[in-house]
């Protein structure tokens, strides 16, 4: 079963000369933070876009860039633009780049749509979210009915934001969960990455949109004053996850969960030399016959 974010298998080895000749990487970008409003319903955080494949060709002499992407800001509690969350930013290994994830939208409250990215931010009062990149993600939720007091879940790598849910005709209803994360094997272990952020409810009963593969879920307040109020949450760092989306009413107001930073991940067999130099202090290990370079900020490889 993958978890978020586990410990690395390591041990000791003499690694034989010879330098690799292809690598194989993960690149995800910053997640999107997710939207609020003052007095409504908001939209998730859109997953950083994941790109991930073996054979690689690199060569020998050459440094090779790492750029990891931020997480985008959440959104403000307010009925301005400033509700809307801030998209990622891109993750790159030299010629590959994954897109960053898209901020949340709040168009119940004319406050501005969702923003397109590697995984699409979810949106209330529309029906749809926005669009993900086609091989990094995938698009963002909105409300099965526009106006429903409810909002979608951004998307995620693996699958689209869910929308949100109305149950009943006084509209009481569940905040969309963020599309489904992917699993990598890329460490040694079973880790998802690249989730997007749970939508926010806006009504009396109302549950909130979770997160999913480190996403945040979405926040809860209540219309008539009753029941209990729930803050979102933030993605988990160096997952390229979606923030949770907040949402306001009256005296009770939660501005929006942050999106996650990315993460750049690049292995090949331990049979072959280290590299002649890295910056950026990856995080090195071994683990099922690779030599694996993980790395949270910028820097360098060069065989």
């Amino acid at each position: 079963m993958c978890s978020y974010l586990g410990g690395f298998v390591s041990a000791t080895f003499n690694p034989l000369s010879g330098a690799p000749t292809a690598v194989e990487y993960l690149v995800i970008a910053g997640g999107g933070g997710g939207a609020s409003d003052s007095n409504g319903p908001a939209g998730g955080g859109g997953a950083g876009g994941l790109r991930t494949a073996a054979g690689f060709a690199v060569a020998a002499g050459s440094a090779l860039t790492i750029t990891v992407g931020g997480g985008g800001a959440g959104g403000a509690a307010s009925s301005s633009l400033t509700g809307v969350g801030t998209s990622g930013s891109n993750s790159v290994f030299s010629s590959i780049t994954s897109t960053s994830g898209g901020g949340g939208g709040k168009a119940y409250r004319s406050g501005g749509g969702a923003l397109t990215g590697g995984s699409g931010g979810g949106d209330s009062g529309t029906t749809t979210g926005a669009a993900g990149t086609s091989g990094q993600g995938f698009a963002g939720g909105g409300e099965v009915s526009a106006n429903s007091y409810q909002g979608g879940g951004g998307g995620g790598s693996g699958s689209i934001g869910s929308n949100a849910f109305t149950s009943s005709s006084d509209n009481r209803g569940i905040g969309g969960s963020g599309g489904a994360g992917t699993c990598s094997t890329i460490t040694g272990q079973r880790v998802f990455y690249a989730g997007g952020g749970g939508g926010s409810t806006y009504y009396t009963a109302a549950r909130v949109g979770l997160g999913v593969a480190g996403g945040g879920n979405g926040a809860a307040v209540n219309a008539d004053g009753s029941g209990t109020t729930i803050a979102p949450t933030s993605a988990l760092a160096n997952t390229g996850s979606g923030g949770g989306a907040g949402a306001g009413y009256s005296t009770t107001t939660f501005a929006a969960g942050n999106g996650a930073s990315g993460i750049v991940i690049i292995r090949y067999p331990a049979t072959q030399s280290a590299p002649t130099a890295t910056t950026g202090s990856p995080q090195i290990n071994y683990a099922d016959g690779y030599q694996i370079y993980t790395w949270t900020a910028n820097g360098t490889i060069t065989f």
